[in-house]
C-alpha cells in the first residue's frame, strides 16, 4: 500500500483493488476513499488536503454513485468537514445515504439526546438525504470475527436507553438494515437509469424507422447477416443452375476456347513448319512428330485450365445475368464477384481427367483415316473458316503498322512517319520478292515459294531496292516484316488449296492424286478438329459429372470462410442501406433488452 505513494506525497489515486464474492453479496464496488481532512499536520505533503478533496469529488461526482456519508457519531457535528462536500456534490439527496457510526460512544457520553435525534432525522447537518441509519462496528478490536461485531451490534441497539427511549427506530439500526437501504438505492438508482435508457433508444428507433421509411420506400429492412444468407441462397442456386446449361453450349464454349488457346501453336510452331518439307511425307512426319510431343506435355494441362476457365466463366455469366433483371437487388454484387473470384483461385480440377485426356488426345491426332464424305467437308470448312479468321487478323495487324488510324492523324495533326513510310516501302518489296518466287517456280518447277526463311541474297537484294528509294532500314527490320508478309501469303495460298479440296474426298479415298493436289493438309486439320471434338466432349462430361458439384462444396467452404470474417462482410456489404438496418438492429436489441431487465426489476420488486 505504501509502496503506491510517491515520494513527497502522503495519499496515491492509485486504485487498491479487493474483490469479495459470497451468496447473498450484491455485485456492487465499494470505494473506501480517505477522510476529509481540515488540518495539514507537520509531515504531510504540502497539498494533501486538495488531493483528499479532488479524489472524493472524483469519484462522488459519478451520477451513478451511491454516497455513503459516514459521521462519526463521538465528536461533534461541528467538526464535520464531509457533508459540506456531500451536499455540493449531491444538492437533492437523491442518491446520498447518512450513516451515523459509534453510536455505543455517543451514548456512553451522551448529554444531549436531541442532537442524535435531530442527526438522524435529519434536522441537524445542511445536506439532504435518502436514509438515515446508525451502527455499531464493533468494540475496535481488528480481531473480532463478523459474527462476534454482528452480535454486540444487535445486543447493543436491542439494550439501547436510546432505542428504548424512541431516538433509535428499528428501521434506522444495525448494518442489516443499513445494506438493505444501500441495495435498495442501488436498484431504484438502476431502475431509473434503465428506464431512461430505454426511452432514449425507443427514441432513437423511432427515429431511425422514419429515416428508412422514407429512404428505401417498399424495401424490407434486412441488416448484413439478412443479406449475406440471400446472396449465399442466390449463389448456390446459380451453382445449381449451372447443371441445366445445354450440353452444346458448354461444348461450344470448350471449343472455341481451345482454338483461340492453341491456334498460334498450330499455325506457327506445326503448320508453318511442317509446310517447309518438300513431300507429303515430310509434312505428315512433322506433324507427328510435334502433335504426338505436344499431346505427351503440354496439351493436357492446356485443356484442363480452359475448362476450368469456362466453368468459372459460365458460373460469373449466370450470376451477371441474373444482375441485369429488374427485380435484382444489386447490393450484394461485390460479394458475389469475390466468391466467383475466390472460386477461381481454390478452384482445382481433379487430377485424374489428366491422364484420360492425354490418352484420347494422343489416339485422335494418330488418327489420318478421314471416315466419310461428311466427315471431309466438315474437316475442309472448319480448315476454311480457321485459315480465314487467322488470315483477316494478320492482315489487320499489318495493315495497322502501315496505315495508322486517319483519326490518330487528325489529332495529333500529323501525317505518316518516317518509320511507317519505310514500312510501307519494305512491304511492297517483300510482295515483289514472293511473285518473283512464284514465277521462278513456274520455270524451274521448284517450290521456292514454300520456303519461310528469307536467304541473304533476297534479304541483300531487298535492301539495295529500299536504298535506291532512299529508304534505310537494318536486317532485323526487314525480316520482322517477312515473317508477318510471308505468313498471310502462306495463310492465302492454303485458303485456296481448301477450296479447291473441299470435294477432293473421292481422290483421297482412293488414294489418288489430281493433277499434283494432294490436300493432306484437310486431313491434318481434320485430325485437329476431331482432336477439339473429342476434348470438348471429354471435359463437358467432366464438368456435369464430377466439376459442379466440386464447385458447390468449395461455394459453400467460401461463403462459411467469409461469413465468420465480419470485417470481410462488412467491405463486401455496405452502404447507407446496410449501415442503416444494421443501427436499426442493434437499437431494436437493446431496447429489448432494456425493457425485459425492467420487467424482470418490477417482477423482483
Amino acid at each position: 500500500m505504501r509502496g503506491s505513494v510517491k515520494d513527497g506525497q502522503t495519499i496515491s489515486s492509485e486504485v487498491i483493488s479487493l474483490s469479495v464474492k459470497g451468496p447473498g453479496l450484491q455485485r456492487m464496488v465499494l470505494v473506501d476513499l480517505p477522510g476529509i481532512i481540515s488540518t495539514e499536520t507537520i509531515g504531510m505533503a504540502s497539498d494533501t488536503k486538495n488531493s483528499i478533496t479532488r479524489l472524493a469529488n472524483n469519484y462522488m461526482s459519478n451520477p451513478n454513485a451511491i454516497i455513503l456519508c459516514i459521521q462519526d457519531g463521538s465528536v461533534d457535528a461541528e467538526r464535520s468537514n464531509v457533508t459540506e462536500l456531500v451536499s455540493k456534490m449531491d444538492p437533492h439527496g437523491k442518491r446520498t445515504i447518512f450513516v451515523l457510526t459509534k453510536v455505543d460512544m455517543a451514548e456512553a457520553n451522551l448529554h444531549d439526546t436531541d442532537r442524535i435525534q435531530k442527526i438522524l432525522d435529519g434536522k441537524l447537518f445542511p445536506m439532504k438525504a435518502l436514509g438515515y441509519f446508525a451502527v455499531v462496528t464493533g468494540k475496535g478490536n481488528a480481531d473480532d470475527p463478523i459474527d462476534l461485531i454482528q452480535k454486540y451490534e444487535e445486543d447493543f441497539f436491542r439494550n439501547s436507553k436510546l432505542f428504548g427511549n424512541g431516538v433509535f427506530k428499528a428501521t434506522q439500526t444495525t448494518t442489516r438494515n443499513l445494506s438493505f437501504a444501500v441495495s435498495d438505492c442501488f436498484w431504484k438508482m438502476v431502475k431509473e437509469s434503465v428506464e431512461q435508457q430505454a426511452d432514449t433508444f425507443k427514441a432513437s428507433r423511432f427515429n431511425l424507422e422514419t429515416e428508412w421509411k422514407n429512404s428505401f420506400t417498399k424495401m424490407r429492412e434486412q441488416d448484413r447477416d439478412e443479406l449475406f444468407e440471400k446472396a449465399r441462397g442466390e449463389i448456390l442456386d446459380e451453382v445449381v443452375n449451372l447443371s441445366l446449361i445445354p450440353s452444346q453450349q458448354w461444348e461450344d464454349n470448350l471449343t472455341k476456347y481451345l482454338w483461340s488457346q492453341m491456334s498460334n501453336f498450330i499455325f506457327d510452331d506445326v503448320f508453318l513448319t511442317a509446310a517447309q518439307a518438300e513431300s507429303v511425307g515430310g509434312f505428315n512426319t512433322t506433324v507427328d512428330v510435334k502433335l504426338q510431343q505436344w499431346a505427351e506435355k503440354e496439351l493436357p494441362r492446356q485443356c484442363v485450365n480452359i475448362g476450368h476457365d469456362v466453368l468459372l466463366d459460365e458460373f460469373q455469366g449466370l450470376i451477371e445475368r441474373e444482375q441485369k433483371s429488374r427485380s435484382y437487388d444489386p447490393i450484394t454484387n461485390d460479394l458475389k464477384m469475390q466468391v466467383v473470384q475466390a472460386c477461381r483461385t481454390r478452384h482445382q480440377w481433379d487430377t485424374k481427367a489428366l491422364d484420360s485426356l492425354r490418352v484420347i488426345q494422343t489416339q485422335a491426332l494418330q488418327d489420318r483415316n478421314v471416315p466419310d464424305k461428311q466427315q471431309w467437308e466438315t474437316a475442309a470448312k472448319f480448315m476454311e473458316n480457321v485459315i480465314r479468321k487467322e488470315l483477316e487478323h494478320q492482315e489487320s495487324e499489318l495493315n495497322s503498322n502501315l496505315n495508322p488510324s486517319s483519326w490518330s492523324k487528325l489529332f495529333t495533326f500529323q501525317g505518316s512517319t518516317i518509320e511507317e513510310k519505310n514500312r510501307q516501302q519494305c512491304v511492297k518489296e517483300l510482295q515483289k520478292l514472293l511473285l518473283n518466287r512464284q514465277q521462278l517456280d513456274k520455270t524451274t518447277k521448284h517450290n521456292y515459294t514454300f520456303r519461310s526463311i528469307l536467304d541473304y541474297d533476297e534479304l541483300t537484294t531487298v535492301k539495295k531496292n529500299l536504298q535506291a528509294q532512299k529508304v534505310d532500314v537494318s536486317n532485323d527490320f526487314i525480316s520482322d516484316l517477312w515473317q508477318r508478309v510471308y505468313k498471310i501469303h502462306f495463310l492465302k495460298r492454303n485458303l485456296s488449296t481448301c477450296l479447291d479440296c473441299r470435294r477432293f474426298f473421292y481422290y483421297y479415298q482412293k488414294g489418288l492424286s489430281d493433277q499434283g493436289l494432294d490436300c493432306h493438309e484437310v486431313v491434318f486439320f481434320w485430325r485437329l478438329k476431331r482432336m477439339i471434338e473429342i476434348t470438348s466432349n471429354a471435359i463437358r462430361q467432366q464438368i456435369s459429372n464430377i466439376e459442379t458439384r466440386r464447385l458447390e462444396r468449395e461455394v459453400k467452404e467460401i461463403l462459411d470462410d467469409f461469413n465468420t470474417d465480419e470485417t470481410l462482410k462488412a467491405n463486401l456489404l455496405k452502404g447507407k442501406r446496410v449501415d442503416l438496418a444494421e443501427e436499426l438492429k442493434r437499437v431494436r436489441q437493446v431496447q429489448e433488452k432494456l425493457e425485459e431487465f425492467i420487467v424482470a426489476l418490477n417482477t423482483e420488486k
